[in-house]
């Protein structure tokens, strides 16, 4: 990994191949290896001719931890994004995020409309207007002691996935505190970009995507069948999806 500074972070990254650029934004919880090479995707994209950059989110993976929930807004998240898009000299990129990196991709879309030249919002549907559920539950289970006395469900499979990641528990549940920031439907009208909603048919905490699709000026949506909210992501024809996608709007 490669390092880069901004905002008072050290933000780890990684930078591979040669073609128009690919900037992926991971989930909650997880890393840019997680979500993004341990998955394929890396490896599908740069086959497909692609320049890929992928990033640890602020509070995640390699990158600086902190345990200040004023730090995890939806906008400073999305800052990083862009600020390495600058260290990388590159102006404009397709984006595609997961999860709580759909939201960034979608506030980084609205910052910086002149830089994403598409979005894919993958594993976050109708949820990036209506909010997802309850997350304090998500926090409380991170913090707890003794992960056997976690007694929510969801709890627990964040717990259980932030220990596999050997995250820092803390910094989670600062981060889901502020990071769940909601858009309007006047502030998803305003992302002009094409547009992919990608969801599971099986995920019950993204939301449907068809509903945000709609919204989205030049939005389409895709269901990637038979998949929850943690199978989704490495899913073949959701790859297949996207390449067609990113084919269909070029640079």
């Amino acid at each position: 990994m490669q390092f880069f500074s901004h905002d008072g972070f050290d933000i780890g990254f990684i930078d591979e191949g040669e073609g128009d650029p690919v900037l992926l934004i991971h989930g909650f919880a997880s890393t840019h290896f997680v979500n993004w090479v341990a998955t394929g995707w890396v490896k599908t994209l740069r086959e497909a001719g692609y320049r890929v950059a992928a990033f640890d989110n602020r509070g995640h993976g390699r990158s600086t931890k902190s345990h200040d929930r004023e730090a995890y807004t939806p906008e400073k998240m999305a800052s990083d994004a862009a600020a390495l898009l600058d260290h990388l000299g590159i102006a404009r990129a397709h984006v595609m995020g997961y999860s709580m990196g759909a939201r960034i991709a979608a506030f980084l879309a609205l910052a910086n409309p002149e830089r994403v030249a598409t979005v894919v919002f993958g594993g976050l549907g109708i949820g990036m207007i209506e909010g997802v559920g309850e997350w304090d539950v998500i926090a409380e289970a991170l913090l707890a002691e003794d992960p056997a006395t976690i007694p929510h469900e969801r709890g627990r499979m964040f717990r259980a996935f932030a220990d596999q990641t050997e995250s820092d528990r803390r910094a989670l549940a600062a981060c889901i505190s502020t990071s769940r920031t909601l858009l309007t439907p006047d502030d998803v009208a305003k992302i002009a970009q094409p547009a992919l909603v990608a969801v599971g048919t099986r995920d019950d905490i993204a939301g449907a995507p068809e509903p945000l699709a709609e919204m989205l000026p030049r939005g389409e949506a895709f269901a990637i069948e038979r998949r929850d909210h943690m199978l989704s992501v490495g899913d073949r024809t959701f790859k297949a999806r996207v390449l067609d996608f990113l084919k269909e709007h070029p640079l």
